[in-house]
């Protein structure tokens, strides 16, 4: 089979196969009192290298833990004999498990998600084994575990960058198989935030990474971006760092530097760590939000909804929290606001109308499918967690949530998911195309490029975020402002 092919083919496996159809080793049982020195004896005579620990607990159902050859090495640099020390003490509980019917992307996002390399494999709840990281390999040659290593072990931004290309390899090869785009964002926002977590280690001192938080923003703080855009990121320093000890300046300059070589553009806006206004002590920050709030900025209520989209990836995760608590002190009261920053979901019209411009496949006119269409669903949503205090990043997520609180329909919330993932794997599409002929990567289409499947499903969405908008129009009083 020609190269080429041969990847499509393993990924569309990887779309289809389910975790049973994958080489599931058998389950190795030890008790949690035993010790080490026995449990490696027993694993040696069978010829494995992972046992399952049960535990007791009280009157309920044995808990369930994990023991590696890792651990081993672990348990020897504790200083107790390991004839002495008991499994239990070193065996990491609770295992991640995965269903054996559930398809096999689920358990390689969750190994990818949660960094680990062997799943407990159930079929109800009878244990069928393990699942390691090896054998998924047979399924999947460009397997996403190959670049999550390649991103650890990376020493330079040139290896950083060879990683980050097999990343947006692996978008193509995804998005060509049929793996369903929620899918795809998942794995690809989990691999990106690891790319720029890392880039940030290779710029910045050790000890600015743990003085600071760095952020995502924007589409991949909501882990949203699947084709790399621009740099939109943020630091949070604490207060009372040495920002000129740590050369502050010259680990973000390096940082947007770095990102650059990995395929993210300096973004146009100027919302990168880089830039003065994007890189503050906490109390800094906390000024500024309440500038965006009370202030009087005309760009005050985007820069706002940027931050509200933030995303940890490196260092204190803590600051971060400690800006949303504040924020949620700021808004007591700000009704008036959340309806102008809500407002600016309805801004973007297409002139002459999208509905009539869809029935032909003849007109060459470009339509914007972010503005008409993911803008208005992503900023809505937004603005509603953020009335309900929602610290939530995602656009899928924030809506799960608001109708779990009670203050959204779940039929809305279902028709509003789908019109978002339809949009965004049309924008995919176009997106893989012009980077194929090795134009920017936009978020215009033309109706006459696109198939009959494509614009009838089309119309269909850009009629829920019409439906929306009016009801976020009557939800905010947009006629009061």
């Amino acid at each position: 089979m020609p190269p080429a092919i041969e990847p499509q083919r393993e990924m569309l496996a990887l779309a289809t196969a389910r975790v049973r159809d994958a080489v599931v080793r058998p389950p190795f049982f030890v008790d949690g009192a035993q010790d080490i020195v026995s449990v490696c004896r027993a694993l040696a005579a069978a010829g494995l290298t992972t046992a399952l620990v049960r535990e007791a607990d009280g009157a309920g159902p044995a808990r369930l833990g994990i023991f590696t050859t890792t651990d081993l090495r672990d348990a020897l640099l504790r200083g107790t004999p390991p004839e002495r020390l008991a499994v239990r003490e070193v065996a990491r509980f609770p295992v991640l498990e995965v269903q054996a019917e559930a398809e096999l992307f689920e358990a390689l996002w969750a190994m990818v998600r949660h960094r680990v390399h062997r799943l407990v494999v159930r079929d109800g709840e009878r244990v069928l084994g393990v699942l390691g990281q090896l054998d998924l390999m047979n399924f999947v040659a460009n397997h996403s575990h190959l670049i999550g290593v390649q991103i650890e072990e990376a020493a330079t931004v040139a290896e950083l960058a060879a990683a980050a290309a097999r990343v947006d390899e692996m978008v193509r090869l995804l998005h060509g198989s049929g793996i369903r785009i929620a899918r795809v964002t998942h794995l690809v926002s989990e691999l990106n935030r690891r790319l720029v977590a890392r880039a940030w280690a290779l710029a910045a001192a050790p000890e600015l990474v743990r003085g600071s938080c760095l952020l995502v923003l924007g589409s991949e703080g909501r882990g949203e971006q699947i084709v790399k855009t621009d740099q939109d990121n943020a630091l949070v320093l604490r207060d009372g760092l040495d920002a000129r000890a740590l050369d502050v300046a010259g680990a973000t300059a390096r940082l947007a530097a770095a990102l650059g070589e990995l395929g993210w553009p300096p973004c146009p806006g100027g919302i990168m760590a880089s830039r003065p206004a994007w890189c503050r002590p906490l109390a800094a920050w906390r000024e500024a939000i309440r500038q965006w709030l009370y202030g009087h900025e005309p760009e005050a209520p985007m820069q706002l909804a940027i931050f509200v989209d933030a995303t940890a990836v490196a260092g204190d995760a803590a600051l971060l929290d400690a800006l949303r608590t504040h924020l949620d002190q700021a808004l007591a009261g700000a009704d008036a606001f959340l309806a102008r920053f809500a407002a600016a979901a309805d801004q973007f019209h297409e002139p002459g109308g999208w509905f009539t411009r869809l029935k032909t496949a003849r007109d060459d006119r470009p339509l914007d499918i972010k503005k008409l269409g993911i803008f208005p669903i992503v900023h809505g949503v937004r603005a509603l967690a953020l009335q309900q205090r929602l610290h939530v990043s995602g656009t899928v997520p924030r809506l799960r949530a608001l109708v779990a609180a009670g203050q959204f329909d779940a039929a809305q919330a279902d028709d509003l998911v789908d019109a978002l993932h339809l949009l965004m794997g049309i924008r995919l599409a176009h997106q893989l195309r012009q980077r194929a002929a090795g134009r920017p990567a936009g978020n215009e289409v033309r109706p006459a490029e696109l198939a009959t499947l494509e614009r009838e499903p089309l119309r269909d969405a850009l009629d829920i975020v019409k439906d929306f908008r009016q009801w976020l129009r009557r939800h905010f009083r947009f006629d009061a402002l």
